[in-house]
């Protein structure tokens, strides 16, 4: 199984900023998946020591698993990365997607959809949907109940002509549900927790009035985002405008406490660069969500990949392939994007067993 290494830690790297992005943080280049998060740790049960590698990964007798895996020969398809990480690194928030990156194109989409699976302690209705012909992710069609242990298993030895491949495992324990509203005609971002209110902050969202391509790029998105990382201080710059002179007038080189990524755009939820007489009463940033100092502070220390901060009252719509932004197509479309004929069983229907920035 060709897993890729990386460091174990919650701060992600984030991905490419999308062309339309309203701002940036320095030294966003393009990364992949692999760079985002730690390598798929296979966490299957312990198999006798008597049994072969061939009869751990094919259930035989070793001499009968032997035969199988010299006639089976190499693996013909793996998993390059699995976000996000396992139960032992980080918890995720209520909205968060399995993403499963193979080593390599995926010619038969059915046959590596259907080894897929996923049991939860709490079972909630879920599809898959390809993004791209090595890229497939799973969301479900209500957010995950919060407080539980999810399992994913990807049979990769059942697949025909695959036998040789080693099946990999990965257990997500979710957290508490983080549930951020944010409010810009209000001016205002409410915070539930487990469904309580648990904090409301002032905040100045994007002010608008610059437009590119027909695109007001000032505005943020309105729309169901996802964290999808953090970092104590991010470097935003009006680098993703083309401004790179200091002594234009356009030009920012700023050191951002409190970074919560919510999109691939460059928006974030941060504490704001002083400004602090607009909090709660204008929209003035050039499209992240700019918080108080307190409670910018407070919802880093809450945040999770995967919370859901929901955007309100902006004319720009964000688009569903913006970041994780997965859950901005309804539960039909989403279900389109599977390669399972209609009417397959839900991966999800059994449980499982016990066990930069734009600058704002």
């Amino acid at each position: 199984m060709n897993i890729l290494r990386r460091a174990a830690h919650v701060t992600l790297t984030v991905a490419a900023i999308a062309v339309s992005a309203a701002c940036s943080a320095e030294g966003t280049a393009p990364q992949t998946e692999a760079a985002q998060t730690r390598s798929a740790q296979t966490e299957a049960a312990q198999t006798p020591a008597a049994r072969t590698p061939a009869a751990q990964a094919t259930g035989l007798a070793p001499h009968a698993a032997s035969r199988t895996a010299r006639k089976a020969g190499k693996p013909k398809l793996a998993i390059a990365d699995i976000t996000p990480m396992g139960e032992k690194t980080e918890r995720v928030g209520v909205g968060f997607p399995i993403i499963v990156t193979f080593d390599r194109a995926v010619r038969d989409r059915v046959a590596a959809e259907s080894v897929l699976q996923v049991q939860a302690e709490k079972p909630v209705e879920g599809a898959w949907r390809w993004v791209s012909d090595r890229k497939v992710i799973y969301r479900t069609k209500t957010y995950w109940k919060p407080h539980q242990k999810v399992l994913f298993k990807a049979l990769l030895s059942q697949i025909p002509g695959n036998e040789a491949a080693k099946d990999v495992s990965r257990r997500f324990a979710v957290g508490t549900a983080n549930i951020a509203v944010v409010d810009t005609k209000k001016h205002v971002m409410k915070v539930r927790r487990d469904g309580k209110l648990a904090k409301t902050i002032p905040i100045s969202a994007g002010r608008g009035g610059l437009v590119k391509n027909g695109v007001d790029v000032y505005l943020t998105t309105s729309g169901v985002h996802l964290a999808m990382g953090k970092k104590r201080v991010e470097t935003m710059t009006s680098s993703w405008l083309g401004v790179t002179d200091p002594k234009d007038p356009l030009y920012y080189k700023l050191e951002i406490p409190w970074a919560v990524r919510i999109s691939d755009s460059g928006e974030y939820v941060h504490q704001s660069a002083g400004d602090y007489q607009f909090l709660g009463k204008s929209n003035q940033s050039h499209g992240c969500v700019r918080a108080t100092p307190a409670g910018a502070k407070w919802f880093y220390g809450i945040s999770q990949r995967g919370d859901v901060v929901q955007v309100t009252g902006t004319k720009r719509k964000l688009d569903w392939r913006n970041g994780w932004s997965y859950w901005q197509l309804s539960w039909t479309q989403w279900k389109r994007g599977s390669a399972l004929p209609a009417g397959a069983p839900a991966p999800s229907a059994s449980p499982s067993p016990t066990s930069g920035g734009l600058e704002g």
